[in-house]
């Protein structure tokens, strides 16, 4: 990711073919030590595209992608699952905080 974007820098820069040596000397500029092999395969697969047409791609199948959030769209025995998940959580807790509340008296009343 890190080689991806250096790249895209040159690239907004500029530099619409960035060498691996540019995207080097970017990444050790801000302290980052590049992985060669996985820099020389970037380079290789971007080497006489687009980045626009790439990322609009890209944009386009990631619109297809189910991201969540919306909440109507879970299964009902996933719902319950979770819901279920939550409730258990929340019975340990309520029964820690009366062991607490009960402990802070440290075994003395009020009128002894």
């Amino acid at each position: 990711m890190k080689h991806l974007a250096a790249y895209l820098l040159l690239a907004l820069g500029g530099n619409s073919s960035p060498s691996e040596k540019d995207v080097k000397s970017v990444l050790e500029s801000v302290g980052i030590e590049a992985d060669d092999e996985r820099l020389s395969k970037l380079i290789s697969e971007l080497k006489g595209k687009d980045l626009q047409e790439l990322i609009s791609e890209g944009s386009s199948k990631l619109a297809s992608v189910p991201s969540g959030g919306s909440g109507g769209g879970a299964p009902a025995a996933g719902g319950a699952a979770a819901g279920g998940a939550a409730a258990a959580e929340e019975a340990p807790a309520e029964k820690e905080e009366e062991k607490e509340e009960s402990d802070e008296d440290m075994g003395f009343g009020l009128f002894d």
